[in-house]
């Protein structure tokens, strides 16, 4: 499948009243999508409502939203409300998230995550369809629900996925995956599971960009990056499973003995290079390229820019794709 979009990560470094503006900027410089990123900041959908509303055709996508934080109902009713903003403009990206996330912040249990995104997906498909739903999935039930206003345009579910059985799982039940954390070389070997539930399957990526020339700046910022996400259990397994056990074992030992500045210290550059995209703007065109060819069909850029005096999407603007 080619490469069909070019998407930024919403919200951006700015109050989100001023995000009309901005989107209106970015798809100026050629941007087709924004995505937005739920983790302890502004929520998932807001944000792409925002963007809806302000650009009558800019694309939008969850990239992620967990079942364990909404309710069944609440989920389908939101990503409806979402839909019908954009009709046909909107896909639905959902996914576990993790422990800290699900557990420590929300009060669920980090149960089965496999089995409640697939069960997720199985009644999302019901709920979107218009379908009056009493259900015993294996992971919840749904007692007579039914959306009274469904979508007209469904839209496309995507699974947020790692390791092979969820990769399986986006390409064989979903509409794509999301990918996130990982290398363009890294796609190469992830894509094709997606693909076993068929070709035209879409591979979105979430892209880390310093668009920095100082390359010592630049690692450093991805070195701490790189100790927040991987060091997570759902992440730290995704990165053994891509064989980089023996290059990140040092920094997780000392992670685990609370040592965290030593912990930063022990991610390689080889590794800091692998996953995040820095240099300046054709540096960081090329090594957007690399996903691209290596499988990704929307790309999307998450810009993180230490810059003081920079604005909230200068960087962003400078890597735009263009409007050809």
């Amino acid at each position: 499948m080619s490469q069909s979009g070019h998407g930024i990560t919403v919200p951006l470094n700015a109050p989100l009243a001023d995000h009309p503006r901005l989107i209106r900027e970015l798809r100026a410089a050629g941007y087709t999508d924004v995505w937005s990123a739920e983790v302890d900041g502004l929520d998932g959908f807001t944000p792409l409502t925002v963007a809806g509303l302000a650009d009558p055709d800019v694309r939008l996508g969850t990239a992620i939203v967990s079942p364990y934080t909404r309710g069944p109902a609440t989920l389908a009713m939101t990503a409806a409300a979402l839909a019908e903003v954009a009709p046909g403009r909107f896909r639905l990206g959902i996914g576990a998230g993790s422990a800290p996330i699900v557990e420590a912040w929300n009060g669920a249990s980090f149960d089965r995550p496999y089995q409640r995104v697939r069960d997720t997906v199985r009644f999302l498909r019901a709920a979107f369809a218009g379908d009056k739903v009493t259900e015993d999935y294996e992971t919840f039930s749904v007692r007579g629900f039914r959306l009274s206003r469904p979508p007209q345009s469904p839209p496309p579910i995507l699974v947020a996925a790692l390791r092979p059985g969820m990769l399986r799982l986006a390409g064989r039940e979903g509409d794509g995956a999301i990918l996130n954390w990982l290398s363009a070389e890294d796609v190469k070997r992830v894509v094709p599971y997606v693909h076993e539930g068929g070709p035209d399957k879409e591979i979105v990526a979430r892209i880390f960009v310093v668009p920095i020339e100082d390359r010592d700046t630049a690692r450093a910022i991805g070195r701490r990056m790189i100790t927040s996400y991987l060091t997570v259990p759902v992440y730290a397994d995704f990165h053994r499973w891509l064989g980089r056990a023996e290059e990140l074992a040092p920094m997780w030992a000392a992670w685990a003995e609370g040592d965290r500045k030593r912990a930063l210290e022990l991610v390689p550059d080889a590794v800091v290079d692998d996953l995040i995209v820095h240099g300046g703007p054709d540096r960081c065109r090329a090594g957007i390229a690399r996903y691209v060819e290596a499988g990704v069909t929307v790309p999307v850029l998450a810009v993180v820019d230490p810059r003081p005096d920079a604005g909230p999407i200068e960087a962003a603007l400078a890597l735009g794709p263009g409007t050809d």
